[in-house]
């Protein structure tokens, strides 16, 4: 288990905000008076690999690319990837793309998204975000912002599937995500279960009695990103010690 840091991008200010509300009227969460290069350079001071930048929405390209000139290989980026601009993400810098709406298309898998993406950047250098929702006790992939529900339900099936096509998975907890409320602890037991490849939660912890909890019932076996809490951005969750800790449990 390992802590992978963020830089969630808007209007080109990093920022917190509440996921789900991206199309609506937007939750910010925390609106940081220092520019994204500062936090890449913070990363990499902390030698912190595999984190992502987010552009979510336009109006971040420049602050995004910014950040992984000054931290090359260590930051992975997602938000409106897609086969046509993929492979210059991965020359600015990039270690890895993110994808989820390019190949979750109305609500449905695309095969051919899919099958471009990896012929793009291959396999080694693609992140499949699985972010989801509950429904019906069961697991679904959201896109579009997380206003849409797909119908593709993560389950040992699909996981097992996608990983033919990427080099790890990114999932945030969308119901819980922003929001502080401590971590998806179904979610968390499942994926630990049925994943054998990288794979990085996102959603709720707040606290290192979070971080213990998310460890025990993952077995060390997921890394975990943690925004909002962070001191760093504006919570109470001290950075250094979320830092420390991550390096006592490698």
């Amino acid at each position: 288990m390992k802590f992978r840091p963020c830089i969630d991008l808007h209007d080109g200010k990093v920022k917190q905000i509440v996921g789900e509300t991206l199309n609506t009227e937007i939750i910010e969460n925390f609106v940081s008076q220092y520019d994204s290069v500062y936090y890449a350079e913070l990363f990499k001071k902390d030698a912190l690999t595999g984190g992502h930048v987010i552009m979510l929405g336009g109006g971040n390209e420049e602050a995004a690319l910014q950040a992984l000139k000054h931290y090359p290989d260590g930051l992975q980026i997602g938000g409106g990837i897609n086969d046509g601009n993929a492979a210059r993400y991965l020359e600015q810098g990039a270690s890895h793309v993110i994808v989820t709406s390019y190949i979750f298309k109305d609500g449905q898998l695309n095969e051919r998204h899919l099958s471009n993406i990896v012929a793009e950047v291959g396999k080694e250098r693609l992140v499949i975000d699985l972010s989801c929702k509950e429904k019906d006790g069961k697991w679904f992939v959201v896109t579009n912002q997380w206003k849409q529900f797909s119908d593709f339900e993560v389950n040992p099936a699909n996981i097992r599937y996608l990983e033919q096509y990427c080099d790890e998975f990114l999932v945030h907890a969308v119901d819980v995500e922003g929001k502080q409320r401590g971590i998806q602890q179904s979610l968390v037991s499942a994926l630990a279960e049925w994943v054998t490849i990288p794979t990085t939660y996102a959603g709720g912890a707040r606290s290192l009695e979070d971080m213990d909890l998310f460890h025990e019932l993952s077995g060390g076996k997921l890394d975990i990103t943690i925004g909002s809490a962070l001191d760093i951005f504006g919570g109470h969750l001290s950075y250094e010690q979320v830092v420390a800790y991550s390096r006592q449990k490698q």
